[in-house]
């Protein structure tokens, strides 16, 4: 184990963040370069190694923590990222864009600040990559099997990988001009520099993974033909369906999905783009929806020198200590202020809006908002408490409802949904159809990037058993499992 006397020893300690001045004037990521690695050891240190780790069932990957925690205690970078590895293709991606359900149910947690696992997890796989201990796994031999998968988010990634490695040969179709789903395009690079997918995607290739760039399954090919093509298919198209807000004013000019804003932003630092063709820059940016997308757009318009911002929110404002009903070890629902949040802007809890007003060009001006509140489980609109505020630019951000059911790829394949509206599977991550298997959130709905990884790794297994009738591949998080649920 780490040190036994770790935990009574050393407080937490997090990587520190650029200065905000600073930091808002570029697009790099928020934290200081080259700063968390010589804390590491002494934070893995506190790890208790307890009789039960907790942490293992609070990650939906079944993370070997207490391991990896060992190990970057003793510095031994190599074991640590082999263990690391053992459960996550992605470690750089979760280690900076996970929530961290893991230090929620961390033991210590239950009366001391919990092990920064995260931070010990971004550190052994950033040391890895520069020590040269990530190369390809190209199988041993191949089974003359093809698989496609749909989509190229975390859970298409993570099925292509173990599929591939497994001996199949793979194709990723993917409907963006580049692979990585909303990693590329939804993700801002101040969270998640877009060189670690890009370095990834070239370890895949190495491996023999195919990418198939600007198709669209369902609509510049039918899903029927893709079919036929391949002895199986993996559909990890994600829950891409943002939810509307269906409110007089709506079809006002300035008003826009979340995943409309911010893949634009990314195509500029991909040089796609001079200036975006949807900015913030000088205007009154509203953004509706406190979760992790509201707050990617807030950080977005802080760089792209917007005059005010406010992020509205509809439920009250969370406490900063567990709620009696979300109990050390579930992951609680706690305020909590983001590297945007930092930035500025004006956070608005347990309001709604009423509608929008617009000028004569019918560009959208004005917001109009009321406070709400719950009485007997409704929620209810106080009486006088309505009122407006400018409002130049407008984000929906309140998440997603399902699969895009539009462009044909459900229609054509026949797929059977459940009662959420998302594509149905049984325990094998299999669908009616037989050969076609759903992973991550077009199975399971709108969800965490650990729950992508972990389902896209389980499906694997399922297509590896369905193609040659036993599978190697770690046993998968079955997706009615709801222990692990967050």
């Amino acid at each position: 184990m780490a040190d036994p006397k770790g935990f009574l020893n050393h407080g937490r300690e997090v990587a520190r963040t650029r200065p905000v001045e600073e930091r808002v004037r570029d697009w790099n990521e928020v934290y200081v370069p080259g700063s968390l690695l010589p804390i590491i050891p002494t934070q893995a240190s506190r790890c208790m190694d307890c009789g039960i780790p907790f942490c293992h069932n609070g990650c939906p990957l079944g993370n070997l923590i207490p391991e990896w925690n060992d190990f970057a205690y003793r510095e031994d970078w190599s074991a640590a990222s082999e263990r690391l590895h053992a459960t996550n293709n992605f470690p750089e991606f979760t280690g900076r864009l996970c929530p961290a359900p893991c230090e929620s149910a961390c033991v210590l947690g239950i009366n001391q600040p919990a092990v920064t696992i995260k931070n010990v997890e971004v550190s052994i796989i950033d040391k890895a990559w520069d020590s040269g201990d990530v190369a390809p796994q190209a199988p041993e031999r191949l089974s003359g099997k093809t698989v496609a998968v749909i989509g190229s988010g975390p859970a298409g990634l993570a099925a292509a990988q173990q599929l591939t490695r497994a001996g199949h040969t793979v194709a990723v179709y993917e409907r963006a001009d580049r692979v990585g789903g909303l990693l590329r395009y939804g993700i801002p690079e101040f969270k998640m520099e877009k060189r670690h997918i890009n370095r990834r995607i070239e370890q895949m290739r190495a491996e023999g993974t195919r990418f198939r760039t600007g198709i669209e399954i369902g609509r510049d090919l039918k899903a029927t033909d893709l079919r036929k093509r391949y002895d199986a298919v993996v559909i990890a198209a994600g829950a891409t369906v943002s939810r509307d807000l269906p409110v007089p004013g709506r079809e006002l000019n300035g008003i826009h999905f979340a995943m409309e804003y911010l893949p634009l932003a990314n195509k500029v630092q991909e040089g796609d783009f001079v200036a975006p063709p949807i900015t913030a820059e000088g205007k009154h940016v509203v953004v509706i929806g406190g979760g992790d997308t509201g707050a990617d757009c807030v950080g977005t318009a802080h760089r792209q020198g917007a005059a005010s911002v406010t992020q509205l929110e509809i439920m009250p404002q969370p406490g900063e200590d567990r709620a009696p009903h979300q109990p050390w070890p579930t992951f609680p629902m706690l305020y909590k202020v983001t590297s945007a949040h930092e930035e500025g802007g004006e956070r608005v809890y347990a309001v709604s809006t009423t509608h929008f007003e617009g000028d004569e060009d019918g560009n959208v001006q004005w917001l109009h908002l009321g406070e709400v509140e719950f009485i007997d489980g409704k929620l209810t609109p106080k009486p006088g408490t309505e009122r407006k505020i400018p409002a130049q630019l407008v984000t929906l951000a309140m998440g997603f409802t399902g699969t895009d059911q539009e462009n044909g790829l459900v229609s054509q394949f026949a797929l059977d949904l459940d009662e959420r509206g998302n594509i149905a599977r049984d325990r094998d991550y299999a669908t009616n159809v037989p050969g076609v298997f759903v992973a991550g959130d077009a199975g399971r709905g709108q969800s965490l990037i650990v729950w992508a990884i972990a389902e896209g790794r389980s499906a694997a297994r399922g297509v590896d058993r369905f193609l040659t009738g036993v599978s190697e591949l770690p046993a998968p998080v079955r997706p009615t499992d709801r222990s692990l649920m967050v």
